[in-house]
């Protein structure tokens, strides 16, 4: 019940702020000042410790470790606004709220529908729990780079037309949003990579098993291979725009497969149909 309690406090607090901002950020304020106040930045820190609390709780029932689709779904955006959080301090990311916040309601509630009862093995191992911490991050990094540049892709699809909307007005500029979203990508590649070689190379210490080639490494793999190429592009060829959106896309489409796209289909797909 407790941790029940604090799922709903936690998407409370980000609807609640959701709200605020589309109150006050898109009409009162306008351009001008910050678009996050103070008080707004402290809320979102409640949100997210709230929010980790409850994962916390959730993840660790005992001495074991549950995981399963609606808790690395519910991860992977806690972790991602977290770093929104901290971007925040270095860049003027007014607009962005229209995403992030209503990612955190999804990502609270997502627990409470599809909780998961699949029990990590060697989940006392710090080896295997720094190895899951980084893949998590990367996870979550690159999450925040497909909703970046979906949003990108609807801003300049927007700008083109000649019909920008106050919401999309209210963006940093293209080129700023492009240089944080490569920057976002720069960091997951570099997890991703940590998380591959670690999984790869020590398999045995990590799992308790020699390293076998399964579904979710291959389509890690695919997804490794497609952000590398996005990054030797954009920095051998200067890729932008619209290619960067599809490669991204297409990488975080093939990364998602990895895990939760199987965790999806045996705790959701195939749990109904039984």
């Amino acid at each position: 019940m407790q941790t029940i309690l604090l799922h709903l406090l936690a998407a409370s607090l980000y609807a609640g702020l959701g709200i605020r901002f589309w109150r006050l950020c898109l009409s009162a304020r306008g351009s001008a000042g910050p678009c996050m106040s103070r008080p707004e930045r402290i809320t979102l820190l409640a949100a997210l410790a709230t929010h980790g609390l409850a994962l916390h709780t959730t993840l660790f029932p005992g001495e074991g470790m549950r995981f399963g689709f609606g808790l690395a779904i519910s991860l992977m955006i806690w972790l991602a606004i977290c770093f929104y959080w901290i971007e925040t301090f270095y860049t003027r990311l007014d607009g962005l709220h229209a995403v992030v916040l209503p990612a955190g309601v999804v990502g609270s509630l997502l627990p409470l529908v599809t909780p998961g009862q699949h029990m990590l093995a060697n989940a006392d191992s710090p080896a295997f729990r720094a190895h899951f911490i980084v893949a998590m991050l990367a996870y979550s990094l690159f999450t925040l780079a497909a909703l970046h540049a979906m949003l990108m892709a609807a801003a300049e699809r927007q700008l083109h037309s000649g019909r920008l909307t106050r919401t999309f007005a209210s963006l940093p500029p293209l080129l700023t949003m492009e240089a944080l979203l490569f920057r976002l990508i720069g960091i997951a590649f570099i997890l991703l990579t940590l998380t591959l070689t670690s999984g790869i190379f020590f398999s045995e210490q990590l799992f308790g098993q020699p390293f076998r080639p399964d579904h979710k490494t291959v389509f890690a793999i695919v997804s490794w291979l497609l952000f590398g190429a996005l990054l030797v592009g954009r920095r051998v060829w200067g890729w932008r725009g619209r290619v960067a959106l599809r490669w991204t896309l297409a990488g975080f489409s093939t990364l998602l497969l990895a895990y939760v796209g199987s965790r999806f289909v045996i705790e959701v797909i195939l749990a109904r149909a039984s």
